[in-house]
């Protein structure tokens, strides 16, 4: 992110610097013309309008007119996600009850492989929302010159957000890696625990600390209290999966000679919270994308 210490530029009077340190995610400028002008990094970055859930704001209806909206990269980005959280949800609820799997003729090995499926357009969506972060406009009142070129990739771990999306993307990665090798049949308690916990865990981390990056970027500091906004009840639940996901992680590790019957089911039930909470997040990206378009 620019340094944009000047109190003075093209925009005007700088009145207002917030953010979690040592991050800025919030800017206002008083223009000339007396007006103020808001800047948050999240609403920018994804080009939405900043703007509160007003008393009368019906969600069912902003969430109807986000059904179709193919045109909009935000839109692509939660239905891929919503998708992803899905299937996990899905293959989860296979895994509890195994005789719901077993009258839909659903192997374990089909089941593994459900999770792996959904883990694709988790990493799908989780790189869309890097590559948003990665071509973000300039913030206003920086003077440098404009990307000329799409960039696939970029290095901006000054900027909050890209910080969160590149963790989220390393985290969705290593669930590919996870997912994938828990498709092998017959592997040993070490080759589980190195192939598919490591992954598993270390997938968690990146998302847990990419989820509380997201959570502060909104929130403009380490915590806040913000029901009237819709982004914070985005970046919240989906911080709420991926506290979950860390707590599936914590009780999935494998030990010589022993499968804890307690300790599997309470990993389960850690994972289908976290994808009901992540697909919570995806409609709510759903919303938070008709409801920044509203006024356009």
């Amino acid at each position: 992110m620019p340094d944009l210490t000047d109190t003075t530029t093209t925009n005007g009077k700088l009145v207002e610097q917030r953010g979690a340190r040592p991050f800025v995610s919030r800017r206002v400028w008083l223009t000339p013309a007396g007006s103020k002008q808001v800047w948050s990094s999240r609403h920018h970055r994804k080009g939405l309008i900043l703007r509160e859930v007003g008393e009368g704001e019906v969600l069912v209806a902003l969430l109807l007119r986000s059904l179709f909206m193919p045109h909009k990269l935000n839109w692509w980005i939660g239905v891929l996600f919503a998708v992803g959280a899905g299937l996990f949800a899905w293959a989860s609820v296979l895994c509890l009850y195994p005789g719901l799997a077993a009258a839909n003729s659903i192997s374990s090995s089909a089941t593994n492989a459900i999770f792996f499926a959904g883990s694709i357009p988790f990493t799908t969506a989780a790189y869309l929302q890097l590559w948003q972060a990665a071509n973000a406009r300039n913030v206003p009142g920086d003077t440098t010159s404009p990307h000329k070129h799409w960039r696939l990739f970029n290095w901006r771990p000054g900027d909050v957000g890209w910080l969160s999306c590149a963790l989220q993307f390393i985290g969705t990665v290593l669930f590919n890696i996870n997912t994938f090798d828990a498709m092998s049949p017959s592997l040993t308690w070490i080759e589980q625990d190195l192939a598919v916990w490591i992954p598993n865990f270390f997938g968690s981390t990146a998302f847990l600390a990419s989820g509380y990056l997201a959570f502060i970027e909104v929130c403009h500091q380490h915590w806040a209290w913000q029901p009237r906004s819709l982004s914070w009840w985005l970046v919240f639940t989906n911080l709420m999966g991926c506290v979950a996901f860390m707590a599936s992680a914590l009780t999935a590790m494998s030990f010589p000679g022993l499968t804890n019957v307690t300790l599997l089911t309470l990993s389960l039930a850690g994972t289908l919270t976290g994808a009901l909470c992540f697909l919570t997040g995806a409609l709510l990206t759903l919303v938070e994308t008709a409801q920044g378009a509203a006024e356009k």
